[in-house]
Order: structure tokens, then C-alpha cells, then sequence
């Protein structure tokens, strides 16, 4: 009877490399390979926690031209662990083709839970966290405004992912389109500056400072019928 390996979905940093837990670094020592999106990012932590598993990339970009070599793998007898760049694995970010794929193979898939930006951004923007919407990133271009006027017809908390690219267009749409909604905006989550501003969308356009914008957002929407204390 042949036995197949084990499908691990391991949660790595957001951005302080220390928040990772013990059961993930062991999964990822003790796994037969590593499935990542970018070996640079991945072997920066692998390296910080002196581990040596070989790393095999399948980025968003190739995912669908690899599952099937990693599925076979497994099913020759392999453990294989999936990371994502930062946080957790198929959450706005590849890896949920291999997931679907691997169940239908009756390949064991387990989580092994750590950092995710959404949570940890919900657990500090002081609104709702009852009922939450997660949107992740809103098209770019084609369907953006209709997908926005969608939003403005929910009455509960939404969480968005957002670039530093289009942090101001996405305040101007929210003041145009959600205007009296209370937003918590936060960048740079668990890294050393972390910053989260919270207001109305026409309050954090006049404190945006440009010349400080980095790395990712996080833009967490009060529900439209919440009220502040």
C-alpha cells in the first residue's frame, strides 16, 4: 500500500522575523522541501533559524505548471511545506490551486497557523471584529468602482490589503464613496514603524505625509451604522 507524504500550509512572518512559532520551524526542518513563493525572501528566514530544507519556487506567476510535479513528489512519499513571501499561505496569496489540488488526491493538508496582516490589523483598529468582510486587494483598474459602490452596501467591518502606490487614490475613493465611515489605516505591521492612523477618510488624506509612505497597508472600514464610544 503506498503511502503519501503530508501537505503542511505554514504561516511565516508579516515582518518582525520572530513571529513565527515553534511548531513552524520545526514543520519546516523537518519537511522534505519547502514550496515558496521567492527563495531570497524564504532563505532569509530559513537562515536566520539555521535551517537547510531545499526550497522549491512556485510563485503565483508558475503555480499551475508546478502542482503537479509537487503533488507527485508527495505521493511518492515527500512532506512538503507551503510559505508564502509573509503570512499566511493562500490568503491573497498563491498556494489555494495546490490546496484544491491535493485534496482531490486525498493528500493530507494541515495548517500550521501563525501571522496573518488582516487579523492582526482587525485585532488593533479598535472597530468591530464580530462580522468582518475580507475584500484583499481591489482591482486595480477594471471593476475597482463598481467593487467599491458593492462596499458601501455592507454594514459590517471590511478589510483591504493596499500598496503603497495606491494608498492616496484608495482614501480619496473612500472619502468619495464611504465618506462618514471611521478607517483605521496601517502600514508597516510588526516591523520597528509600524504606524496606524485612524479617522475619516477626508482626516487621513490631510495627515498623509507622501514623502513617508512604505511598504504595505492595511485598511481596516467601520461598519456604516457603528458608532465610535
Amino acid at each position: 500500500m503506498q503511502t503519501f507524504g503530508n501537505l503542511f500550509i505554514v504561516a511565516t512572518p508579516i515582518g518582525n522575523i520572530e513571529d513565527i512559532t515553534f511548531r513552524a520551524i520545526k514543520t519546516l526542518e523537518n519537511v522534505d522541501f519547502i514550496a515558496c513563493e521567492d527563495t531570497r525572501i524564504t532563505s532569509r528566514l530559513l537562515n536566520h533559524y539555521s535551517i537547510t530544507t531545499p526550497l522549491f519556487v512556485m510563485s503565483a506567476r508558475i503555480e499551475q505548471n508546478k502542482i503537479a510535479t509537487v503533488l507527485d513528489r508527495i505521493k511518492s512519499g515527500e512532506n512538503c511545506a507551503l510559505v508564502s513571501d509573509a503570512g499566511t499561505p493562500c490568503i491573497s496569496d498563491p498556494g489555494i490551486r495546490l490546496v484544491n489540488a491535493a485534496l482531490k488526491e486525498d493528500i493530507k493538508v494541515t495548517s500550521i497557523p501563525g501571522a496573518n496582516a488582516a487579523i492582526a490589523a482587525l485585532s488593533i483598529a479598535g472597530l468591530p471584529t464580530d462580522s468582518f468582510l475580507f475584500e484583499g486587494f481591489l482591482p486595480q483598474k477594471k471593476g475597482r468602482q463598481k467593487k467599491l459602490k458593492e462596499l458601501c452596501e455592507i454594514d459590517k467591518t471590511i478589510v483591504l490589503y493596499e500598496s503603497v502606490y495606491r494608498i492616496k487614490k484608495l482614501l480619496e475613493e473612500l472619502n468619495e464613496y464611504m465618506p462618514e465611515r471611521i478607517v483605521s489605516v496601517q502600514r508597516e505591521i510588526t516591523k520597528m514603524f509600524e504606524e496606524n492612523r485612524t479617522g475619516t477618510p477626508s482626516e487621513l488624506l490631510e495627515n498623509l505625509d507622501e514623502k513617508k509612505l512604505k511598504g504595505e497597508f492595511v485598511i481596516v472600514i467601520s461598519p456604516q451604522s457603528w458608532e465610535a464610544v
